[in-house]
């Protein structure tokens, strides 16, 4: 009799399917600050964008690559789209928080969801059962995060999407949301 993969075990690894244009940074690596800038300067060349714009998109997404490398960031996707001369990239933050005795995910979703309703930003939180797992999503107009379940109970792998032209409804939020659905644990 074959069975399957041993769910109680970590994951080794995960595979995730993103779309070829997308831009990889692995925040692995030192040579992240000047992965990103290659992707602004790639961006902005030949499209006459002015320089403050290009240098306000490279600070942007610096701060936002170093602060998610402080919280566990492993990658970080970005999507090119340019509007009106600015740089707005879709992007997509992969982090791991390793807790090992980590809240189930019902009860992530009672603390995410009692917080949304104390901060009131109108966030929806929503459980979520995805291929991979169990998982909490927080959604904004522009943002979505998920939080899925790791096998093993070591803690969540945290996929966080930022739209911030089209916003999360339509196209791109469906895109994005296949993304999710794509993710494998590998055992």
């Amino acid at each position: 009799m074959t069975t399957g993969p041993d769910v109680s075990a970590p994951p080794k690894d995960y595979r995730l399917l993103v779309p070829r244009e997308w831009f990889r940074i692995d925040l692995g690596h030192d040579r992240w600050r000047r992965e990103l800038k290659t992707f602004v300067d790639r961006q902005a060349e030949g499209k006459s964008v002015p320089a403050e714009v290009t240098q306000e998109a490279w600070t942007t997404l610096r701060n936002t690559a170093e602060a998610a490398v402080a919280k566990g960031a492993l990658e970080f996707f970005l999507r090119p789209e340019l509007r009106d001369g600015s740089i707005l990239p879709v992007s997509l933050v992969v982090s791991l928080i390793p807790t090992p005795g980590a809240p189930s995910p019902d009860q992530l979703f009672a603390s995410f969801g009692e917080r949304e309703r104390r901060k009131g930003t109108g966030a929806e939180v929503s459980a979520v059962v995805l291929p991979a797992g169990e998982a909490v999503r927080i959604r904004t107009g522009t943002t979505v995060d998920w939080y899925i379940h790791m096998p093993g109970s070591v803690g969540y792998l945290v996929l966080g999407f930022v739209v911030p032209l089209t916003g999360v409804d339509g196209a791109m939020g469906r895109l994005c949301t296949s993304i999710v659905e794509s993710l494998r644990w590998i055992m």
